[in-house]
């Protein structure tokens, strides 16, 4: 497993290690985001897309669970499973449909299907430091083969 542990100190600077980590992404990627309500989680899946070619707005998706975007190159799905309560939820959305369909697959909250994530991903945990500043961030990235 290889990690690395950057520091942002603004919401754009945030966003745009969203935009970088993109050019390395591939079809069947998998993004897991985790991180306290408020930490830019949104913000980095912005920047992901933004990095992907995405030219709708984004948005979490907290109530639809799964948003769909097209990407240049390739389509994203990005999941909130925030609300999932229980991992036979995610037949009811096609969870597994949206990992084989190649595009890059971004989740929030996936300690809600730990059991259910493909074991190649990226984990990503985003931390507020309010030591330092309201707009610093410690994002740690781990890649899982």
């Amino acid at each position: 497993m290889v990690e690395k542990v950057i520091i942002t100190k603004s919401e754009k600077e945030t966003f745009d290690l969203g935009v970088e980590l993109a050019k390395s992404l591939r079809k069947g990627s998998v993004i897991c985001l985790r991180g306290d309500l408020g930490a830019g989680k949104t913000v980095f899946s912005k920047g992901l897309c933004e990095g992907l070619g995405v030219a709708e707005c984004i948005s979490s998706p907290t109530f639809t669970i799964v948003n769909e975007y097209e990407g240049e190159k390739l389509p994203v799905f990005h999941f909130d499973m925030y609300r999932i309560e229980d991992e036979d939820e995610l037949i009811e959305i096609g969870y597994d449909e949206y990992l084989m369909r190649g595009g890059v697959c971004i989740i929030e909250w996936p300690q809600n299907i730990q059991n259910s994530l493909p074991k190649t991903r990226t984990d990503i945990d985003i931390l507020r430091d309010l030591s330092i500043g309201d707009d610093v961030r410690k994002i740690t990235v781990r890649e899982r083969a």
